[in-house]
C-alpha cells in the first residue's frame, strides 16, 4: 500500500482547507495509507474538523516538534523567516522518508525533497488559492514532480513561467469550495443594510491596508447605512512586523478599534478563513488577495485600493483580479463608489463569470475527490 502524506505546517489554519478535502477523500475511497503532518494542535484541530470522525480515525497523525531552543530563536526571528516551519521540516526529517509522496500548498517544504533526494517521497503541489501574483509561480515551484491546479489560468501561468511542463499538471477544482453552502449568507448584524468586506493582504508593499486601514474604519463610521467587516488576511493579525524580501520592504501592523455597531473587526478568527466573511459580504473591497476568487464563487460587486501606484496594471496578467471592478487609488474615490455598488455589480458580472471559470474549474466532481484520484493514479504508476 502506498504512503501518501500531507503537510500542515504554517503559523496559522488558512492553509488547511484547501488539503483536507483531499486527504479526507483518499482516506476514505482509495487504498492508502494516508498521514497528517502537523506542527502544531490549532492546525490539527482545525484538520480533524473538516475531516471528520471516520476520516480523522483512518489518517496516521504525526507531530512535527521543534526543539526548545529553535523555539526560542523562531519568537524573534519568525517575523522575517520561516523559521519555526523550517525547523520543523530539518528537524523530522524521518517523517517524511517513508512515504512515496508528500502533497504541500507551499514550497518550504522543498527542503526535505534537498535533504533526502532520491530517498524522499514525490513532491505534489496544492496552491493555497487562485491568485494571480508572481509569487503564486515562483521558479521553485518547477521542482515539485506534480502541480494540481484549479483552473486552465494556472496551468497557463505556470507553462509561462516554466514552473511546469505538459505532463506533470493536473486540473481538479478548487477543494475548499466543498462542502460549503455558497448560496447561504450568514448573518453578521442585526439589520439587512448592505456588508462591506474589506479583505485586504498583509504584504507590506502590495497591501492597502498600511495606508488605508484606519481610513476606512473612519468612513464606515461615517455611514452607519452601510455594514463593514474588516477582515484582513489572517496572516497580518499574526505579526506586527511584516517583511517582503520579494519587495525589499517592511512595514507594522497598525490596530484599528471601533466601538460602532455597523463595524466587526476579526483580525484572524476561524470566520476569517472558512468563507463566513466572503459568503456573507454584498460587497468585496480589496488588493490582491486570492480570497476574491473565494468570494466570486457567487458573483458580486468588488473594488481594488491601489495603494502602490501600480500604473500600467491593465497589461499584466499578474493584476488580472482588478478586471472584476474598478481600481481607485484614495478613500474619495472609494467614497463616491460605495453607493453604486449594485450597478458595479452588474457591469462587472461577464468579466468575472469568464475570469472565475479561467480560474476555477468547477468539473463534474468535487474538487477533493478529483484531486484523490489524481494523487492515487501518479503515485500507483510509480
Amino acid at each position: 500500500m502506498k504512503r501518501i502524506g500531507f503537510l500542515y505546517n504554517h503559523d496559522a489554519a488558512h492553509q488547511v482547507a484547501h488539503l483536507a478535502g483531499i486527504m479526507k477523500a483518499l482516506a476514505l475511497d482509495h487504498p492508502a495509507a494516508v498521514s497528517a503532518l502537523v506542527s502544531n494542535p490549532e492546525i490539527e484541530a482545525t484538520a480533524r474538523g473538516l475531516i471528520g470522525a471516520e476520516a480523522a480515525s483512518k489518517t496516521e497523525w504525526i507531530t512535527l516538534d521543534i526543539s526548545f531552543a529553535a523555539r526560542a530563536a523562531a519568537r524573534v526571528l519568525d517575523r522575517l523567516m520561516p523559521l519555526s516551519r523550517l525547523a520543523a521540516l530539518r528537524q523530522n526529517l524521518e517523517a517524511f522518508r517513508g512515504l512515496d509522496a508528500l502533497v504541500s500548498t507551499e514550497r518550504t517544504c522543498l527542503r526535505v525533497k534537498e535533504r533526502l533526494g532520491a530517498a524522499g517521497p514525490k513532491f505534489i503541489y496544492v496552491p493555497h488559492g487562485s491568485g494571480d501574483r508572481n509569487v503564486a509561480y515562483h521558479p521553485d515551484l518547477a521542482r515539485f514532480d506534480l502541480s494540481l491546479f484549479s483552473g486552465r489560468k494556472l496551468v497557463e501561468a505556470g507553462q509561462r513561467f516554466g514552473i511546469v511542463g505538459e505532463d506533470d499538471w493536473r486540473i481538479i477544482g478548487y477543494p475548499k469550495l466543498d462542502g460549503v453552502d455558497l448560496a447561504a449568507r450568514p448573518k453578521l448584524f442585526v439589520n439587512d443594510n448592505p456588508v462591506f468586506l474589506y479583505n485586504p493582504h498583509f504584504d507590506p508593499h502590495l497591501s492597502s491596508i498600511y495606508r488605508f486601514g484606519s481610513a476606512l474604519i473612519a468612513l464606515f463610521e461615517r455611514h452607519p447605512e452601510w455594514n463593514f467587516v474588516y477582515a484582513p488576511h489572517v496572516m497580518h493579525g499574526r505579526k506586527r512586523l511584516h517583511v517582503s524580501l520579494e519587495f525589499r520592504k517592511a512595514a507594522l501592523r497598525r490596530d484599528v478599534v471601533s466601538s460602532a455597531p455597523n463595524i466587526l473587526i476579526d483580525m484572524g478568527s476561524e470566520r476569517s478563513i472558512d468563507m463566513t466573511y466572503t459568503r456573507a459580504a454584498d460587497v468585496y473591497i480589496g488588493d490582491v488577495s486570492s480570497q476574491l476568487y473565494e468570494f466570486l464563487s457567487v458573483p458580486r460587486a468588488a473594488i481594488f485600493l491601489d495603494s502602490h501606484g501600480a500604473d500600467g496594471w491593465e497589461a499584466h496578467e499578474n493584476y488580472q483580479f482588478w478586471r472584476n471592478g474598478p481600481v481607485v487609488r484614495s478613500i474619495a474615490e472609494l467614497e463616491a463608489l460605495l453607493p453604486r455598488w449594485r450597478e458595479i455589480a452588474a457591469d462587472h458580472r461577464e468579466t468575472q463569470e469568464r475570469l472565475l471559470a479561467y480560474t476555477i474549474d468547477r468539473g463534474d466532481a468535487p474538487a477533493s475527490a478529483r484531486g484523490a484520484a489524481a494523487i492515487a493514479d501518479y503515485v500507483e504508476a510509480l
